[in-house]
């Protein structure tokens, strides 16, 4: 096949992609927009919330207390949030019984770091902020849709990589590629608009699109990284309950003298009488400030650290899983990186539209492909 037939062969493969796929990659793009900023969003959908004063509660212990106080059923594992800025401390509890047939949907709680008490209660997937990380994580179709979603990508990804391979200028044809053609047809235009928001957003987009899909499939990627290389197994620490458990906050102390120099993000509370206390930590250089890879794994009972990963000797592959979820969000490069992925989630709804109003023009008109 001579390299012009080629280059017709993928435009033709670049089309039927965008007409296929088009717009579930633009309702993808929207929401992860919106997902970039979505603890900002929900508080705003939630005022009470950014009313109170920034402050930390008198001791974790005392958070775990109330929340075992307020919710005497659920005798489960606790996740508590520790926020950079203080202020409403967000809590997760992952097995509630309201909501036991599906995948994924805690119980999220909101605590006043002053009275302790539950400032908004709901379900994941009940409101509207989590609502839209459904639509966008699985299509509110719970695994089966992630994993679709994921299939999905790949298409997205191949049309991608399609039309940046068709458009890309062969010799010294640079010049009438990046042409903006200003009294040319519709047609022309129409595609000087796709062009130029292609080629601008190519390298983001196509991180981000590879990265979704290999979020979106873990069962399948997991395995594959592992043969190349070994992957940290979460440790199956189990304790004997020996009398009362220590403060929680002294447990925290020691968690965080294993890993100096880290930040608290996450306690996790024993799930059982035997179940060890899992405290989440940000060592420097972790991509993630809100889900960091490093943990301790303590005896509740004794203080003994059972078991401790420190994202700084993680594996090459363990590296690699942690960078894509910050990566995909934008988190990994600060603030810039988010803007940077808000503008960009906007380009395949930029896309979808030229391309499918140029298309229904060349249908009408019987326009050729520009060469």
């Amino acid at each position: 096949m001579s390299g012009q037939r080629l280059r017709v062969a993928v435009r033709r493969v670049h089309l039927w992609l965008g007409l296929s796929v088009g717009a579930l990659f633009a309702l993808v793009g929207l929401t992860g927009s919106v997902l970039v900023f979505y603890p900002q969003l929900d508080g705003a959908w939630h005022p009470a919330l950014t009313q109170v004063a920034p402050a930390r509660p008198v001791s974790w212990q005392a958070v775990y207390d109330a929340l075992r106080r307020d919710n005497p059923a659920r005798t489960g594992a606790w996740r508590i949030e520790v926020t950079p800025s203080g202020g409403p401390i967000p809590v997760r509890y992952y097995t509630p019984v309201e909501t036991q047939e599906r995948d994924f949907a805690p119980l999220m709680l909101w605590l006043d770091p002053h009275s302790l008490r539950a400032l908004r209660t709901g379900f994941w997937g009940d409101y509207p902020t989590t609502w839209i990380y459904d639509l966008h994580y699985r299509l509110l179709l719970q695994k089966p849709g992630g994993t679709a979603l994921g299939i999905i990508g790949i298409a997205m990804l191949a049309m991608l990589l399609s039309g940046l391979w068709a458009w890309w200028p062969r010799g010294e044809g640079w010049q009438r590629a990046l042409a903006w053609k200003r009294e040319a047809s519709s047609s022309r235009r129409l595609y000087d608009v796709h062009k130029w928001g292609g080629v601008g957003g190519a390298v983001v987009l196509i991180v981000v699109t590879a990265t979704g899909v290999l979020l979106d499939l873990p069962d399948q990627v997991r395995p594959v990284v592992a043969k190349v290389s070994p992957l940290f197994g979460t440790p199956q620490a189990v304790v004997t309950a020996t009398g009362p458990t220590l403060p929680l906050d002294a447990l925290i102390g020691r968690a965080e003298a294993v890993l100096p120099g880290s930040a608290l993000a996450w306690i996790e509370t024993p799930a059982t009488a035997t179940a060890p206390l899992r405290v989440n930590l940000m060592v420097p250089g972790e991509p993630s400030r809100r889900f960091p890879r490093s943990n301790v794994w303590l005896d509740p009972y004794t203080g003994r650290v059972l078991a401790v990963r420190d994202e700084r000797r993680d594996s090459g592959g363990d590296t690699f899983l942690a960078w894509l979820h910050p990566l995909h969000s934008g988190e990994a490069l600060g603030l810039g990186g988010r803007w940077l992925i808000f503008v960009c989630g906007l380009l395949p709804a930029l896309l979808f539209a030229t391309g499918l109003w140029r298309w229904l023009i060349r249908r009408k008109r019987r326009e050729p492909l520009p060469g």
